[in-house]
């Protein structure tokens, strides 16, 4: 419903003519789940070899019976700066989440404090990790910063202030007060529910009935996996985020028995019968690696499949969540009204390039699954290739809702592109990364990337562990380079299209004002 029926309805309602409850009832319900650094290629929707070992049958629901989006993108790929683009449709720069730190401008208004102003009912659950409380929110469990996988602390919008103890697995805890705020909503509204889970964030703690879950499975190492990063330049090969240098054995492959001190951390939210269970899986398996004495190439592609199944394991709770939702909306007659969004935060590296964690531009952190089901404005079974961007999310919520999208909202409501206004849709997206230095070592970076071709500008001066500054661009063709393995900059023959992304790079730093490249 658009902005002129909300129009007509409040009109109605000063009218005195009470028709406000039923129209209210009438709006699209709006469910929005995002997760925590869960990569497109691990959803059996898109296509993956393996996503087909460890298959996601209720997200892939949602794609069968919508749309799925082969080309969403964030602009900041990180876990904070994603959620604050998500509530505020903005750039980082513009709503001042630029890293996981402090950021966030909390002035700026969040599209849950203009759907609660509409006339919604708001609740938010899960990870919530932005230096402010919930805002334009009737409803709220969120965990304690990151969040634990195991027993977290949650803080509750009916606590007084203070966070409590909630036993169980987070991904449990966190689809079990989904339904608790679907049973306690107000029949006579609308309701917008934003579930927000920490897994599959590092590190991958599987719920204990999961565990073993893909023991008989061995994951294909992605054909990138042993990349020497010779083709691009220093920034690619001076991080710090390869599974064979930089994943650790005991805090990452937990294998506490080279480190019970980080045992002790890290199952320090475990009671004890769930601590039994646990060793009683890992003591054993990690004993048998450790007697084998593995090294170099041995050792990582051991880590490798630890990582993935751990990971996997995770993702499948994610999934049963996913579906415990799409069923108590069904059953209580609600799906067919209700718009049901899953993605992430960001993507993340499965292996490909020999890393894990996101942060670049290269495509596997740049590219963010999304799936969306919206009966009344999606066919079934659509394959959307626009290149559309998290700072839509907020302006899309907005247009299902029937709210007229702020000015000084950078993204646009991507349902232009099911009722024929999507003909002037962006022909490219801005992306820009600042957290530097921080964890993982990825120098500051921003870029653009069409539907074909991709320019990164790295920059800055060198910090601690840097030999230099940087200043320089990579440029990709994704159509027959799809792992960015070929640097075409500067090369003969690319000399017109790096002229037009250098010109679109330059004209969204001015149209932005963006004030660091």
């Amino acid at each position: 419903m658009k902005s002129d029926n909300m129009r007509f309805y409040s009109a109605m309602l000063m009218a005195g003519c009470g028709l406000h409850a039923a129209a209210q009832t009438q709006r699209p319900n709006i469910v929005f789940i995002i997760t925590d650094d869960h990569s497109f290629q691990t959803i059996s929707a898109y296509g993956s070899e393996v996503s087909k070992l460890a298959p996601t049958p209720n997200i892939d629901r949602l794609a069968n019976e919508g749309a799925r989006f082969d080309d969403a993108f964030v602009e900041n790929s990180l876990s904070t700066p994603a959620r604050a683009c998500l509530l505020t449709g903005l750039y980082s720069h513009q709503n001042g989440q630029r890293t996981l730190g402090k950021g966030i401008d909390s002035t700026k208004t969040f599209v849950s404090e203009l759907l609660q102003d509409a006339g919604y009912q708001t609740g938010v659950v899960g990870k919530w990790h932005m230096q402010c409380r919930p805002k334009g929110f009737d409803f709220f469990r969120i965990f304690e910063g990151q969040g634990d996988y195991y027993n977290p602390l949650v803080l509750s919008h009916d606590s007084n202030g203070k966070y409590e103890r909630e036993q169980g697995y987070a991904t449990d805890i966190v689809t079990e007060h989904a339904v608790e705020f679907l049973n306690q909503r107000d029949e006579q509204k609308p309701f917008f529910l934003l579930v927000e889970h920490k897994a599959p964030h590092r590190t991958w703690m599987p719920n204990l009935k999961y565990l073993g879950l893909y023991d008989k499975v061995e994951f294909p190492l992605p054909t990138t996996f042993w990349d020497d990063y010779a083709t691009r330049g220093t920034c690619a090969s001076q991080q710090e985020m390869t599974i064979a240098r930089h994943m650790q054995l005991a805090y990452d492959n937990k294998v506490f028995e080279i480190d019970n001190a980080m045992r002790t951390r890290m199952l320090d939210r475990m009671d004890r019968l769930q601590k039994q269970a646990w060793d009683a899986y890992y003591s054993p398996r990690n004993r048998a690696m450790l007697d084998a004495h593995l090294t170099d190439s041995a050792l990582t592609v051991w880590k490798y499949q630890r990582y993935m199944h751990d990971y996997l394991s995770t993702i499948h709770s994610v999934d049963e969540s996913v579906g415990e939702i799409y069923e108590y909306l069904k059953n209580h007659n609600l799906l067919d009204n209700t718009i049901l969004v899953y993605c992430s935060d960001q993507g993340f590296y499965m292996g490909e390039h020999g890393w894990f964690d996101k942060r670049f531009m290269y495509e596997e952190s740049l590219r963010t699954p999304l799936v969306v089901r919206y009966p009344k404005a999606i066919k079934p079974g659509t394959v959307d290739k626009h290149l559309v961007q998290n700072i839509d999310f907020a302006p899309t919520l907005l247009d299902v809702a029937g709210v007229t999208k702020p000015e000084t909202m950078s993204g646009r409501s991507f349902l232009d592109l099911f009722d024929g206004k999507g003909q002037d849709w962006r022909q490219s997206i801005y992306y820009h990364y600042y957290d530097y230095p921080a964890e993982h070592h990825v120098r500051r970076h921003d870029g653009v990337r069409t539907d074909r071709y991709k320019l990164i500008h790295f920059y800055g001066a060198p910090m601690e562990g840097d030999h230099d500054t940087v200043d320089y661009e990579e440029l990709y063709d994704m159509q027959n380079d799809p792992n960015e393995l070929n640097n075409l900059y500067g090369k003969k023959g690319y000399e017109k299209i790096t002229k037009e992304l250098k010109k679109a790079l330059k004209d969204y730093r001015k149209n932005l004002k963006v004030d660091e490249y």
